[in-house]
């Protein structure tokens, strides 16, 4: 029995856990933290060309992994794997190889392009069509795609 001014034990609220409380999901993301500061650090002390062309992934045992662009940019890391392993080293990362891999890294998408203004003649044409079209409310679509034009004041 419970004492009289003690309250029973809250059972905890169903459903899922919160993200933040997940061991594996909090280790996971302070792992991935750690990896983009070491990235970021790797970057800024690497000379000009390389440090926009690649990443640091990781350590697995003493071999230091590197992300390239391309096999161009694999190859030139592999040149400087001494310069490559002595900024590592100055981070703490005790690297005695680097595995360069090419990652392609997906297409940025393309910015749309700014429409072009419709011209009168284009709006006079919708509205001839519009006048010919039975359905009123196609009627009102054409309209008003019509009254987009630029310098239009028949709208």
């Amino acid at each position: 029995m419970l004492p009289e001014n003690s309250k029973p034990p809250r059972r905890p609220v169903p459903g899922p856990k919160p993200v933040a409380q997940c061991a594996p999901i909090k280790a996971l993301s302070a792992r991935a933290r750690e990896l983009d500061n070491l990235d970021q650090q790797l970057r800024r002390s690497l000379p000009p060309p390389l440090n926009e062309r690649l990443h640091y992934a990781g350590l697995r045992g003493t071999r230091a992994t590197l992300l390239a662009e391309s096999s161009t940019w694999a190859s030139r890391a592999r040149m400087a794997q001494p310069k490559i392993l002595a900024a590592l080293r100055t981070l703490g990362v005790q690297a005695e190889t680097i595995l360069v891999k090419v990652v392609v890294t997906p297409p940025r998408p393309a910015e749309p392009n700014a429409s072009l203004p419709l011209s009168a003649a284009s709006a006079q044409h919708l509205r001839a069509a519009a006048k010919a079209i039975a359905d009123p409310e196609l009627q009102a679509l054409f309209l008003e795609l019509a009254s987009f034009a630029e310098g239009d004041s028949c709208s």
